[in-house]
């Protein structure tokens, strides 16, 4: 129950890829691989997997994904369009000693830390019109637009840290990962039986336990926690239902249940969490 590995095409004439990605190229399965990369979510929403976290992404966000972080941005649903321009280039494209000079310090910092980070504010915009021209861009003009969206990136901290530190540790592939996640995208709201996802992987209870563990770093259940949680935020952003309908809406049977999860993952209760975006909204 392993990580798809991905393979990066790179047209023989440069040293780096950045395109467009569109439904279906767009959809992606749990994946990594060895280059960085910087996405643009230029349409679309959904769930965006990377590494440990789980959360919303919609049309306009920008995401720095450091190199073999499993990731998977998952649209909400299949009739949406999905798009995207991505950036994905290997550490070693710049080599070794340039980076290690003093005036690239804090990019080579940056490609070193292992992070997933969300771009915010001004930093945000700034990055998506740079994507546009990269991707436009030919000749040396290409590494000057990349280098200049790392230093921005690398000088800014308008982000937030989404997954730190994530090894998974994964060599093979194995497509078992992906149909648990599907599966568990599908069913999140309802009741799921742990041994019917086990038996989704040929594997005893405590076997897929430890597997999920190894690859998500986090239970099971904590998985499926989350995937609810996410969901009621959507909700307590996006409807004017009673937190007691969202919270019932979001597969749970227990108001306590639900409120006591609710803040274990965004620290703070429903009513708050709607209140502060509410807020934010209107400045």
């Amino acid at each position: 129950m392993q990580t798809i590995i991905q393979k990066i095409l790179v047209d023989e004439n440069h040293s780096f890829a950045c395109r467009y990605y569109k439904t279906p190229h767009f959809e992606t399965s749990w994946h990594k691989h060895e280059e960085v990369e910087i996405i643009n979510i230029t349409e679309g929403y959904g769930t965006a997997l990377i590494g440990d976290y789980i959360g919303e992404y919609k049309e306009g966000d920008v995401f720095f994904i450091a190199s073999n972080i499993p990731h998977w941005f998952r649209k909400s649903n299949q009739n949406i369009i999905g798009n995207a321009i991505v950036a994905q280039f290997k550490k070693a494209v710049f080599g070794t000693e340039f980076l290690s000079t003093p005036e690239l310090r804090s990019i080579n910092h940056l490609l070193h830390k292992n992070e997933g980070l969300k771009i915010e504010k001004k930093t945000k915009t700034l990055i998506s019109k740079k994507l546009q021209e990269l991707e436009q861009a030919k000749g040396y003009a290409r590494y000057g637009i990349l280098l200049d969206i790392l230093n921005q990136i690398s000088q800014s901290k308008q982000f937030l840290t989404l997954s730190k530190n994530f090894s998974s540790g994964i060599k093979n592939i194995n497509p078992v990962m992906e149909d648990i996640i599907e599966y568990s995208f599908k069913n999140y709201l309802t009741q799921i039986k742990l041994c019917d996802v086990a038996d989704m992987a040929s594997m005893s209870i405590p076997t897929f336990c430890r597997f999920f563990k190894k690859n998500i770093k986090k239970t099971y259940f904590e998985f499926i926690q989350e995937l609810r949680i996410n969901h009621a935020c959507k909700l307590l952003k996006e409807e004017n239902k009673t937190i007691m309908d969202i919270c019932y809406e979001s597969g749970y049977n227990s108001w306590a249940h639900f409120s006591k999860q609710f803040k274990e993952v965004t620290k703070r209760t429903p009513s708050s969490y709607r209140k502060e975006f509410a807020e934010e909204q209107a400045m």
